[in-house]
């Protein structure tokens, strides 16, 4: 290969990141102490995350120096610490998007009776939830704000994929290991992307979780780039086709105005 062509693939494959294995261990440390809930002994923590006992130890008194995690003296069980809350609050405090959509979710939820969800892209790997609103359907979403979901995943993971550069032996990579309630044949999913693209939404029935509809449209910046999503979730039974295109019509009503409010204030 020539010095020129090395040069350009080095362009499009982007800068290389090389590993810090005591980040990554931090980081995975605080994301299963976040996901489960509860207090966790130091076996515990080093089996789950296949770490070596001492280093798991050395990490956790790092983090609770910090005040990231805490441990009960008493069970030496650790566990998330109040400074994970001045975080969270700095990261939405510097986005203005929470702000802004939580009024549009709370209409959204009230008038169609669905879970309104505004969730932000973090790359092509997850979206998160910053805000939403729950419906008082008798069904209930594991979803709250700060959940983490893979970015290909329901009705919005179709958006993403719309919205990104990946190639096609990329997407079926990565649509091979979600996991759905029914999924979706990979032909069929691709057909939604292209679909996605022709009319600007998304929309998943009883594949994500049986018996449930999840509508989602993009919200884009000044670029034309997808950096947040608007998300409804409803029964399927309440939802029909109908309703759920209407829905997700007024859903990119809401998209645009949210797209130029961002815009200003970026």
């Amino acid at each position: 290969m020539s010095e020129a062509s090395s040069q350009e693939s080095t362009a499009v494959a982007g800068p290389r990141v090389r590993p810090v294995p005591a980040v990554t261990r931090s980081i995975a440390i605080l994301r299963l102490l976040g996901r489960g809930g509860e207090a966790m002994t130091l076996k515990a923590i080093s089996q789950e995350l296949g770490m070596v006992t001492s280093t798991c130890l050395h990490i956790l008194r790092v983090l609770v120096e910090e005040g990231l995690v805490k441990v009960d003296t008493g069970t030496k069980r650790y566990s998330l610490g109040v400074g994970m809350l001045t975080l969270a609050r700095s990261v939405i405090e510097s986005s203005p998007f929470p702000a802004l959509v939580q009024p549009v979710l709370d209409k959204l939820s009230s008038s169609a009776n669905v879970t309104a969800i505004g969730v932000e892209v973090a790359g092509s790997e997850h979206m998160v939830v910053l805000a939403l609103s729950r419906s008082t359907a008798p069904f209930r979403l594991h979803v709250d704000v700060g959940s983490r979901f893979p970015a290909l995943i329901s009705a919005t993971g179709r958006l993403v994929a719309a919205f990104s550069d990946l190639s096609d032996k990329e997407l079926e990579r990565r649509f091979k290991a979600l996991r759905w309630d029914q999924a979706p044949a990979y032909a069929e999913w691709k057909a939604d992307i292209d679909a996605v693209r022709r009319e600007g939404y998304s929309l998943d029935r009883n594949h994500y979780i049986n018996g449930v509809v999840v509508i989602a449209v993009p919200v884009l910046d000044s670029h034309k780039r997808m950096t947040h999503s608007l998300v409804a979730a409803g029964l399927a039974e309440q939802l029909d086709d109908a309703r759920a295109h209407a829905l997700a019509k007024e859903l990119q009503a809401e998209a645009h105005t949210l797209s130029q409010l961002l815009s200003t204030r970026s």
